[in-house]
């Protein structure tokens, strides 16, 4: 189906104000993603505050790879309806994560497939998305002007890109740059981002309980925060889009504590996972083509640690910049498709 007759369809389908999906409420209202104890499409949208774990639905199965929310669940406002065949909503919640001890805003959104029938017992994919400059009070991802729910949306519709659940966290609490790492004396922000954020999505949404249904995408800080959290996690995660990406870690907040840097720097990552031996994660570069400096030290990482377990892809976009748009064109040219292909789609 053309896009354009998807979105005339949406329109259409708010009008009647449709129940197959995550809520018929304007923003700002309470919405829920379908996580009520027979999943039922006619309960979704309502606000069911903090769930008790015990009344979500579960797969009993231990060895299945879908895993249910296992709650609590959050309390999310919606934050705008996307332009898609169906009206999906983008929610957000003020999140305490419990290993970090950071509270921040985080926004999620799920696609279409996810409130069909047919997906009622399975789990989804989740890709974290990283915004890039501080981070913070917002995560441009959600925004209309991006539509990046739009196009993922679409991209599944044409076998371009899995279905994936997006999560939007915040990165930083004060617009410092914290490179998504337990910076000693500062708030726990590499714990937020790895424990925290994916507990989140567990506790509310069907997703995976193997690495291959997690990885991350971000732009410039947010690249290198993605780049990194595969690296250091790869029992955890399995691939990144990392697009415009930092390489090394250059925060003020480290005040020269060398030791803790290097812990947290892709390139000795790198290093210590070749030599580890794996597992394999998949790393999907983007650069814009007027990007040099970038260009520069992407490509010098890529000729580096392109080598065992770490698989590389770049993907030069033509007349690119450095900017959010950018690297949605060159996800759209092959990004998604290839990290598609490395991941694990919905499954029982």
């Amino acid at each position: 189906m053309k896009r354009s007759m998807q979105r005339w369809l949406a329109a259409a389908a708010a009008l009647i104000c449709p129940v197959v999906i995550a809520g018929c409420s304007g923003e700002g209202d309470p919405v829920t993603f379908g996580n009520n104890a027979d999943n039922s499409p006619g309960n979704l949208g309502r606000n069911v505050g903090h769930q008790s774990a015990h009344t979500l639905p579960r797969l009993a199965h231990p060895k299945l790879l879908a895993q249910m929310p296992t709650g609590p669940a959050a309390a999310f406002t919606a934050e705008r309806t996307v332009d898609d065949a169906v009206g999906t909503k983008i929610g957000v919640t003020t999140y305490h994560g419990r290993k970090s001890g950071f509270t921040g805003k985080v926004w999620v959104w799920a696609p279409p497939q996810y409130f069909q029938p047919q997906y009622a017992t399975k789990g989804f994919p989740v890709l974290i998305a990283l915004p890039g400059g501080p981070g913070y009070p917002n995560n441009y991802w959600y925004g209309p002007d991006l539509q990046l729910q739009e196009d993922i949306s679409h991209w599944a519709d044409t076998s371009t890109s899995l279905p994936f659940i997006l999560v939007m966290p915040v990165l930083n609490p004060d617009k410092q740059y914290h490179d998504c790492s337990d910076i000693p004396g500062m708030q726990k922000m590499g714990t937020w981002l790895t424990q925290d954020i994916p507990e989140l999505a567990k506790e509310n949404f069907r997703t995976l309980r193997t690495r291959d249904g997690w990885g991350f995408m971000g732009s410039s800080s947010g690249g290198f925060c993605g780049l990194k959290s595969v690296l250091q996690y790869p029992d955890t995660f399995k691939a990144a889009i990392p697009s415009g990406p930092d390489i090394v870690p250059d925060s003020p907040l480290w005040r020269g504590n060398t030791a803790a840097m290097k812990a947290n720097d892709p390139r000795y990552l790198a290093q210590q996972l070749i030599r580890k031996g794996g597992p394999d994660v998949y790393l999907g570069f983007q650069v814009g083509s007027t990007e040099g400096y970038n260009m520069a030290k992407v490509q010098k990482f890529i000729d580096q640690y392109d080598q065992g377990p770490i698989h590389t892809r770049l993907q030069v976009i033509d007349g690119g910049r450095h900017t959010a748009r950018s690297y949605i064109k060159g996800m759209a040219e092959g990004t998604m498709k290839w990290i598609s292909a490395h991941m694990r789609g919905p499954s029982h």
